[in-house]
C-alpha cells in the first residue's frame, strides 16, 4: 500500500475586481461623447460636492494634472479614465489604475486643513462612482428617454467600473437599482459645497480656465449644466432656474438626442474611442498615461 504526500493548499481564489455582466450587452451602445461634453460639467458639481473630494480637487499638489493649470491635459486624463472604465479590457483598467494611483497618492489633506481627505479612499471613490453613474443614466433619460430594465439592470451592473477601475471594491456597488436609490438618497445628507468649492465650481463652468475665447460658450454651458443639476445641487450653487429655462432644456436635450441618433456609432462614442485608443499607443510605446 502506498501513500501520498499531502498537497500544499492552494491559495485562496482571488475576489473578481468587476461585477458580472449580462451576455450580450454592449456598453458601445449607450456611451455618448455629445451628452459626456453637455452632462459633464454639472457631474463635476455632484461629484465635488461631498467636501472631501471637493477640497481634494481643489487642494490637489499634482499640478501638472490641474484643471485650474492645466484643463487641456486635465479633459484628456478624465475622458480616458472614462473610456477605459466604460470600454477597455481589464490590460487596460489595470494600466490606468496603475498610473492614477501614483498621482492619487499625494492628494491628502495636511495638517490643519478644514476638511481631511484622501483620493485613495474608496468610500470618496464610490460616491464619484456614484455620481458618474447617476449622470450617465441622466443624460440617457434627457437625451433618449428612460432605458427597459433589463438593459438597465445590464447599464448599472457595468457601471460599477467607474469605482472598480480604481480602489472600490465591487461588494461596495449597491447591490442593485433599489438599492443605489437608497444609498444616492443616504448620500445627498453629506452634500456641503462652501463658498470656497463654490467659487472654484463657478470658475470651471465659466471656463475661465481656459483661453479667452472658449469663453464665449460660458453663458450657453452655464444654462445646460444647470439644467443638468438635480434641484438641491442647483440651489447649493446659487444656480437660478425657472420653469421657462426648464422647457427650454428639455427641447434642447431632446433635439441633440434626435441628432445624436442619425449619427454612425463610431462618431456617437467619439472622442472616447480616441482616448482608448490613445492609451493603447502609449503603453506599446511606453508613454506616460496620465
Amino acid at each position: 500500500m502506498t501513500s501520498t504526500a499531502p498537497s500544499a493548499a492552494s491559495p485562496p481564489a482571488r475576489k473578481p475586481r468587476d461585477l458580472p455582466v449580462p451576455a450580450g450587452f454592449d456598453m458601445r451602445d449607450h456611451v455618448s461623447g455629445l451628452g459626456a461634453h453637455l452632462a459633464g460639467p454639472a457631474n463635476v458639481i455632484l461629484q465635488l460636492s461631498w467636501p472631501g473630494v471637493g477640497h481634494g480637487v481643489m487642494n490637489s499638489r499634482v499640478h501638472d494634472g490641474s484643471a485650474m493649470k492645466r484643463p487641456f491635459k486635465r479633459g484628456r486624463t478624465t475622458f480616458t479614465y472614462l473610456a477605459v472604465a466604460l470600454l477597455g479590457d481589464d490590460t487596460d483598467r489595470t494600466a490606468f489604475r496603475q498610473a492614477v494611483n501614483k498621482q492619487h497618492a499625494q492628494v491628502y489633506s495636511r495638517p490643519g486643513e478644514k476638511v481631511e481627505y484622501r483620493a485613495m479612499d474608496p468610500r470618496l471613490q464610490t460616491w464619484v462612482a456614484a455620481c458618474l453613474y447617476y449622470g450617465t443614466v441622466d443624460m440617457i433619460d434627457k437625451m433618449h428617454g428612460p432605458l427597459p430594465d433589463a438593459e438597465a439592470d445590464a447599464l448599472y451592473l457595468h457601471c460599477a467600473r467607474f469605482g472598480t477601475t480604481l480602489q472600490m471594491p465591487a461588494e461596495a456597488w449597491p447591490a442593485d437599482r433599489g438599492a443605489f436609490d437608497r444609498y444616492w438618497e443616504e448620500s445627498l445628507a453629506e452634500v456641503d459645497i462652501d463658498p470656497a468649492v463654490a467659487s472654484y465650481l463657478l470658475e470651471l463652468t465659466t471656463l475661465r480656465n481656459f483661453p479667452r475665447p472658449f469663453r464665449l460658450l460660458a453663458p450657453f454651458l452655464v444654462f445646460v449644466t444647470t439644467g443638468f443639476l438635480p434641484p438641491p445641487f442647483r440651489e447649493a450653487m446659487g444656480l437660478p432656474w425657472s420653469t421657462r429655462q426648464q422647457a427650454r432644456f428639455e427641447r434642447l436635450m431632446r433635439l441633440f438626442g434626435r441628432f445624436e441618433r442619425l449619427l454612425p456609432r463610431p462618431l456617437r462614442i467619439f472622442p472616447f474611442n480616441l482616448w482608448l485608443a490613445d492609451t493603447r499607443l502609449r503603453r506599446r510605446f511606453r508613454r506616460p498615461l496620465v
